[in-house]
């Protein structure tokens, strides 16, 4: 969508509406052409299981409840743009597949209590164990499928069942030969025999409450929605000067270089998706992060000495392993609060 001064008007009151208030409907939309798309795969695998997919304000399935919630965002170009404003890219469709397949397991698991079963506490570990946000990831381990990036299927034994499900069901993939040697094996081939088992049986549909947040539930404003966002406690950012002399260089050496703050500005949002993406956090915190650069850039004068796409790379590079340490670092504390509490 070209940008132009009606559409920038049109932001703002879209920004300010209800959520509730915005008429959005699956009918209609891309979100009914991928829950088809979805449809159809379960179908060509022989499951009779057709999880109910409502709007919502992200990707999920409620408390263990067999439903699917999609992004409301998908369900209007508008607001996908505003979206990708926001985030620096909207899901594909080949993404937006990866996350239906996965929260697809997800309402398997819960539709059929497979969490319940001895052989899943074996294979996946403790369904009940605590969940956090931030947690550690080898990315060398081969227990695991590899599906949703940021190592996902090593946040929590639910997470594990999900992205196994999904690749399971991924059209075209041959599992077997794909993870042959690898530990993850033998929860794919748990898996298959499960849904030999349990592939032709339908399980009454459910509708969504409110306390499953479809979008009707969705009192607050779209500014609001996007108001929520983890914070990222820089504290001093002139920490970063020396990383900052390393990607640009001083005025005095590169004279007819674009300032600093500028080139990251014009790049801010290819540098959010990009870095959000590999590290695996919010768009948020990485937004935070490339502001403070950008102000302390602007603070000591540096401009853009190098190739633009080198630059970028090295900024992607730098972001990526910010964000991979907070990351840990969360991870850590969490940890250490669990064994001390």
């Amino acid at each position: 969508m070209e940008r132009t001064v009606s559409w920038d008007s049109e932001r703002v009151q879209l920004l300010g509406r209800r959520i509730s208030e915005l008429g959005l409907s699956i009918a209609g939309s891309r979100v009914e052409r991928l829950i088809a798309r979805l449809y159809d795969e379960l179908a060509e695998r022989g499951v009779a299981f057709r999880p109910p997919v409502y709007l919502s304000d992200q990707w999920g399935c409620p408390d263990g409840t067999p439903l699917i919630g999609v992004p409301f965002y998908l369900a209007d170009e508008r607001l996908e743009h505003i979206e990708a404003e926001h985030a620096g890219a909207i899901e594909g469709d080949d993404e937006a597949m990866r996350y239906l397949r996965h929260e697809a397991g997800h309402a398997l698991n819960y539709a059929f209590r497979l969490h319940e079963r001895p052989e899943f506490g074996m294979l996946f570990g403790d369904y009940y164990r605590r969940y956090d946000e931030h947690y550690p990831a080898d990315p060398m381990s081969r227990e695991h499928v590899r599906h949703i990036l940021g190592w996902y299927a090593q946040k929590h034994p639910d997470e594990d069942f999900a992205e196994t499900f999904a690749v399971w069901l991924t059209p075209g993939l041959d599992w077997r030969t794909e993870y042959a040697g690898w530990g993850a094996l033998a929860k794919l081939e748990w898996l298959d025999g499960i849904m030999a088992e349990i592939s032709g049986i339908a399980p009454a549909p459910l509708e969504p409450t409110d306390d499953d947040l479809p979008v009707g539930a969705m009192t607050w404003t779209v500014a609001d929605h996007y108001a929520d966002d983890e914070p990222l406690l820089i504290g001093d950012a002139r920490q970063f000067d020396g990383d900052l002399r390393r990607v640009f260089a001083m005025a005095a050496d590169a004279p007819a270089g674009e300032p600093a703050e500028r080139y990251l500005a014009r790049h801010e949002g290819e540098l959010v998706a990009r870095v959000a993406y590999w590290a695996g956090v919010g768009p948020g915190v990485v937004r935070s992060l490339l502001r403070a650069l950008s102000e302390r850039a602007s603070t000591l004068g540096l401009r853009v000495a190098g190739l633009e796409a080198a630059t970028l790379i090295e900024l992607t590079a730098f972001g990526t392993a910010v964000m991979m340490h907070w990351r840990y670092t969360h991870a850590f504390r969490a940890a250490r609060a669990e064994v001390i509490s």
